[in-house]
């Protein structure tokens, strides 16, 4: 069966069509500036071959639209015709406590996922975007929903709940839902075969760094507590979002500055993080290049964002009552020596032991970058959440 993955955003869509035979990708690529002057498909050729196809998308029909037609295309195509996509499945980004697994979407499911859209204004109302021009153009191929919220459901209450009146939980689902988590389930499941371990009997915490991150506790393949909170802003330092912060700061500043949730909002999402630090850029590889020039609020950004996954690495080793497996994923995780570097770095007792010298030579591929004498094994395992969502899709048709 051939399946077609799509991860719709505001002004994007993301896009691989697998045959799911041998798991295979036979055709990927993306649209960006749907709206916007100048949008265009980029699309990656099976030589390798980067393509830029340019067309005015206005809306998210018209570019699911322009993907299938290029999918079939004479010269860039993949496929002979549209009737070979068995299924597609969709990236949904926030399902609140309604999801705690994938789903076949229909007027019921969608309508609940619709009900989330105050959780995640910019991301849900998207991902139903590329649900309806599915079924506006291709009506009676099947569609799946993979939740980024549904791996994090099994956390406990005590972890999952703020301390706030408890009426706010009831009357409006405040709480940590947590995101990533198609990308902290394949690559917690996915290192334990790589292991040749048991899931059901590791302590694993997987740290997913890239723009955005998160890091998660995951005990007996279930996650317990995990670094996002009600939305993608709390926890980890990223690259334009603060991470955790005081709210008496967030307060002190409205109050200082003039600003309303939206300017807020926009201050704590889009301007903080290293971009905000360092003056410099929210790209790791910017900043490090700023970090060997000598830039000093570059290497002060640095330092902040690696003591943070440090320290959450900590907090998470406690929780589990001891670690057995540290990861590494996501752009940074799985590219920057210097992050797996400096974030291991005095975590000895503990017993974590890296191989430096291998570490420094390794950019996204499946190794064990600690030494063999290491209590804990650390490795770095790349992720594939457009895998993890065909491989859901296939499992929920077969079950049908």
């Amino acid at each position: 069966m051939k399946i077609l993955v799509l991860n719709c955003g505001s002004s994007s869509i993301k896009y691989k069509l697998f045959d799911m035979t041998g798991k295979e990708v036979i055709a990927q690529g993306g649209i960006e500036k749907i709206g916007l002057k100048g949008s265009f498909l980029k699309l990656t050729l099976p030589s390798g071959e980067k393509k830029v196809l340019e067309k005015d998308i206005p809306e998210h029909t018209v570019g699911v639209e322009f993907i299938l037609n290029t999918l079939i295309n004479s010269e860039y195509g993949a496929i002979r015709s549209l009737e070979e996509i068995g299924a597609v499945g969709h990236r949904m980004v926030h399902g609140g406590e309604r999801f705690s697994e994938s789903v076949l979407l229909n007027k019921e499911v969608l309508d609940a996922f619709t009900a989330c859209n105050d959780l995640a204004p910019l991301h849900n109302p998207a991902n139903l975007k590329g649900v309806n021009a599915i079924s506006a153009i291709l009506p009676k191929v099947p569609q799946v929903g993979v939740f980024d919220t549904a791996f994090h459901q099994t956390m406990p209450d005590y972890a999952y709940l703020y301390a706030i009146p408890f009426e706010l939980y009831e009357k409006y689902g405040i709480r940590r839902y947590g995101f990533h988590g198609t990308s902290h389930r394949y690559v917690s499941k996915r290192v334990c075969e790589f292991l040749g371990v048991n899931p059901e009997e590791q302590r694993i915490i997987t740290c997913h760094i890239g723009n955005g991150g998160s890091i998660a506790a995951i005990k007996n393949g279930k996650c317990i507590d995990t670094t996002m909170g009600l939305t993608p802003l709390e926890g980890l330092m990223m690259g334009t979002r603060s991470g955790d912060i005081d709210a008496g700061a967030v307060t002190f500043i409205m109050d200082k500055e003039g600003l309303n949730t939206t300017g807020v909002s926009n201050l704590l999402n889009k301007k903080s993080g290293v971009l905000g630090i360092s003056g410099v850029s929210s790209d790791m590889r910017e900043l490090l290049a700023a970090c060997e020039a000598g830039n000093e609020r570059a290497i002060l950004a640095e330092q902040m964002y690696y003591y943070r996954i440090k320290k959450y690495i900590g907090a998470y080793a406690a929780v589990l009552g001891g670690v057995d497996i540290i990861l590494f994923t996501g752009g940074v995780g799985e590219n920057q020596f210097e992050c797996r570097r400096d974030v291991c770095k005095g975590l000895e007792y503990m017993g974590v032991e890296i191989d430096y010298e291998l570490n420094d030579r390794i950019r996204g591929t499946e190794t064990v970058i600690s030494t063999p004498a290491s209590k804990v094994k650390v490795l770095v395992i790349p992720t594939d959440e457009e895998l993890l969502i065909a491989s859901d899709t296939m499992d929920i048709l077969s079950r049908k």
